[in-house]
């Protein structure tokens, strides 16, 4: 008699990669891997289970019914291998090895920079990971140890608390533009992209400037900040942006853009973790405005 060829956990991380990503390609750029590579381990996995998993089709993959009961059960064992992992990694009292941490682009430069290469000299034997792109990082996941992001957490399993209160004002390039509050016809502006439309700088500044168009767009505060400079409209910024940014200045426009709250956050398992300890103990000594 033959047995069915056993399931491989790593055929598990592969299936919850496309199931999350929808496309073998996408799957394999957050796995690191080839598409060919993820296709044949997602064939050896259905050869294991004896089901298809997936519905091929050009728009991307979609589960069938039984690759929708593996899944409950493959994030439930994936839930299970983390929380392990993050348990004896917080037992671990070296101060060594490697976080991984993830904030905006403006403010990893201008704010974390510094902090992170003065935690270097304090602690050279812990690299510091950081990613600075717009995705959301998975604290349960592993996938972030430390976020810091402009949205309060509300999972119960991130301990969370509010690290700084960023001022932003409106800047354009330096002599370029001075519009009238409650006008603004004929000024350019560069705000977020329509994604990120319901940021409350946009809000305000369309407010302000009724009659101004939109020029450009982007979801990059550094973006806009080099935009800007380069005359193409005016722009929200955050101060400290702003300030470091060559050629622009701040336009008066009678009041200022909304401030936003800046939070840290942690998984409640990597508490006791002394490396993550010490970089968020330094993080809050120099940013912490309360």
């Amino acid at each position: 008699m033959v047995s069915d060829p056993p399931i491989e956990w790593s055929d598990l991380r592969v299936f919850l990669a496309i199931a999350r990503e929808g496309t073998l390609g996408g799957a394999g750029r957050r796995l690191k891997q080839s598409q060919p590579t993820m296709g044949r381990r997602l064939r050896a996995l259905e050869d294991a289970v004896g089901a298809t998993l997936f519905q091929r089709s050009a728009a991307g993959h979609v589960l069938t019914d039984e690759g929708e009961i593996l899944l409950r059960h493959a994030e439930g064992m994936e839930a299970e291998a983390l929380a392990l992992a993050r348990e004896l990694t917080g037992r671990s009292g070296a101060l060594e090895g490697m976080l991984r941490l993830t904030c905006s682009d403006w403010f990893g430069r201008i704010m974390v920079a510094p902090i992170l290469a003065e935690f270097a000299h304090l602690h050279p034997a812990v690299i510091v990971e950081t990613l600075t792109d717009a995705r959301i990082y998975s604290l349960a996941r592993r996938e972030a140890d430390l976020v810091i992001r402009i949205a309060a957490f509300d999972e119960p399993e991130v301990i969370a608390r509010r690290l700084i209160t960023v001022p932003y004002a409106v800047y354009a390039r330096r002599g370029q533009w001075a519009p009238v509050p409650g006008d603004g016809q004929g000024c350019p502006l560069i705000v977020m992209d329509t994604a990120f439309g319901g940021m409350p700088d946009v809000s305000w500044l369309t407010r302000i400037l009724p009659n101004a168009h939109v020029a450009m767009r982007s979801n990059s505060r550094d973006m806009q900040a080099q935009l800007c400079a380069l005359g193409a409209g005016l722009a929200v910024l955050p101060k400290a942006l702003g300030e470091a940014t060559a050629g622009i200045e701040v336009v008066d426009l009678g009041s200022d853009p909304p401030s936003r709250d800046n939070w840290l956050g942690f998984h409640r398992d990597l508490k006791r973790l002394p490396r993550l300890r010490a970089l968020v103990d330094l993080l809050v000594e120099r940013l912490q405005d309360d």
